[in-house]
Parts: C-alpha cells; structure tokens; sequence
C-alpha cells in the first residue's frame, strides 16, 4: 500500500530534501515566482511578502519554505494549525521571531477561528494584541513584533477563510509532477543513498508514483530493499516492477485500498453516485484518509467523478477493473 501522505517529514526525507532552488526539481512555475519574490526582496532589502503554497500532500511545500529561508538567509520557525490550540501558543512563537524570520504554519486551515483572530493583525501592522482575565478584568496587552514572513501551507485552499486568503494575495498552487520529473527526481535521491539505478528502473518507479516525489522516494526506498536481497543491488526496470507488483502497486500507481474503492463503487453502489462515507464503510477505512490520500488522485486519473450527489465511477473505473462501461452495455467480463 502507498505510504500516507500527510505524516510528518521522517529523517529519511529529510535527508534527500534539496538544499537550494537549483537542486529543486518541478513545479517550475511556482520555483521561478518565488524566486522572483525573494529576489526582489532581498533588493529593497524588506521583508519577504507573506506566501501561500497550496496542494495536495506530498508535492514539495514544506521543501520551499525551507528554501525560502534558506535563499532569504532567514530562520524557519515550524509549526501546524492544529499544535496552536491557545493564544499563548501564538503568542511564545511569535515573540521568538527576528526580524525577516519564516514562520511556517502547515495545515493552516485547520488553525482554530479564534487565533486566527489573534493572527491577523500580527501579519498585517507586526503587532500582537492579548486579552489577560476576563470580565471587569480584562486588559489588552500590546506586543511589537519584528517584520516577518508568514508562509502558509494547505492541502484543502477551499476550506481557507476568505480573510485568511485575502493576507496572502495569489496563492502558489503545487500541481503533481510528470513521470519525467519523477525520474529526475528518483536518480538524485538514489545517488544520495548510493543506490544502483538504471535509467529504466527509475522510470518504472516515477510512473508507478502517482506524481508525487514523497511516494516516489518511499518506493525507492523499498525496491532498494528488494534489490539488495534479489538482484544484487542493481535496480533495473524488471527489478522495479517486481518489488511494485510484491507491494500491490500496479503499472498506473493504483494500490490495493484504489481497487477496493473501485470495486465497492462499481459492484457495491452501482457506479454511484454514493457519499464518500458509505464508501469508507464499505471499504473499512476512514473517509479523511480517502478524501486526502486515495481520492485526489483517482479523480485526477479520470477512474472516478465527484459530483453534488455524490461519487460516481467512470468509464475508465469499469475498464480498469475488467468490464465495459454501462453505456456500451450490460456490464460484463471481457
């Protein structure tokens, strides 16, 4: 089964994260506009505006924002919507900060309403207003900040507050990456980890990877493995696909969890359309982790539709597993 997207960076990615713009492969439009910015920045010498990086998980926004600090000569403060439970939470980050510092919020669109209340005029006028007691209590306490950079990280932009959305301007989309991109990406990392690849080998893993360079790195990770105990260490594209095919991982980078949603779609519901919570039943997962992890890029493959009413399987679902598309016919085995 693919690797979760959506959990936190191990030291293994880590240690194949690129250390400037130049070693960061994809997404070149987002590469080049921020490189823009962070130029231009450092000519006024000002501040870096305030950076928005949407996206599903996996496609390289925690890497930016390191390179934006990295490229700035700034620090990277780290944190995630759901670790601000309070304002004092806000409040001990903030007051750390150096002026042009980073801070880095991941998943902040799950920040709480109430902070985010606290957030705005810090990244608007630097300031941080505290409410201490309450009641006839209550007093306001004014804290000066230094100017610094909010980069923002979301997986769902749409869930984003429409004053939220409105301090960042035009946000940078992070799209998947082409198989070719992949493959770039897959021969760095093996050299990295002294891993013998042929050019065959990491074109079968990228293709398999479901445009994502975090999958694409954890599957290299595990043919590694493989090769090491099978085929002398050597990856070749027959090694490739069959250390994938062992893990359930077919030639258009569907899993195990990717056919049984199609299957329960098709044989279960009739092709839809059905809610995504009777799928996860159905399929006996939770519907956040089909929602954010399986979902995306089944949709992006064309297998299925979302619709106002609910899931629907395409044409392509019904091929996929076997049989022909409805409209041509009772479905039945080819």
């Amino acid at each position: 089964m693919n690797p979760v997207l959506n959990e936190p960076d191990s030291p293994f990615d880590l240690a194949l994260r690129p250390a400037d713009f130049e070693e960061f492969h994809g997404q070149t439009k987002v590469k080049d506009q921020l490189m823009v910015m962070v130029e231009a920045a450092k000519m006024r010498n000002e501040p870096l505006d305030h950076v928005l990086l949407c996206g599903p998980p996996g496609l390289g926004k925690t890497t930016l924002a390191n390179l934006i600090a990295s490229a700035m000569g700034t620090r990277l403060h780290t944190t995630s919507g759901p670790q601000i439970e309070r304002a004092g939470d806000l409040a001990g980050i903030l007051t750390n900060l150096a002026e042009r510092d980073l801070m880095f919020i991941d998943e902040i669109h799950r920040l709480h309403p109430s902070i985010e209340e606290y957030l705005y005029p810090a990244i608007e006028d630097f300031r941080l207003d505290i409410i201490i007691d309450q009641g006839p209590k209550a007093r306001t306490i004014r804290i000066d900040l230094p100017p610094f950079t909010l980069v923002g990280a979301t997986t769902r932009a749409g869930m984003l507050t429409a004053p939220m959305r409105s301090r960042f301007g035009i946000p940078n989309r992070l799209d998947y990456y082409t198989v070719e991109e992949l493959q770039h990406i897959l021969i760095r990392s093996a050299r990295l980890m002294n891993v013998p690849i042929e050019p065959g080998g990491a074109h079968e893993i990228a293709r398999r990877s479901r445009g994502t360079p975090r999958i694409a790195n954890h599957l290299l990770r595990w043919v590694r493995d493989y090769a090491q105990v099978k085929a002398q260490s050597i990856v070749t594209q027959d090694v490739a696909s069959k250390a994938l095919i062992m893990r359930d991982i077919d030639e258009d980078g569907l899993d195990e969890m990717d056919k049984r949603v199609l299957e329960a779609l098709v044989h279960k519901f009739d092709g839809g359309p059905v809610g995504l919570n009777s799928i996860a039943v159905a399929v006996g997962e939770d519907t956040s982790t089909l929602e954010d992890v399986h979902e995306p890029y089944l949709v992006m493959m064309g297998y299925v539709k979302r619709t106002p009413r609910g899931r629907v399987a395409m044409p392509s679902a019904y091929r996929k597993l076997g049989l022909v598309p409805p409209h041509t016919g009772q479905a039945e085995l080819f």
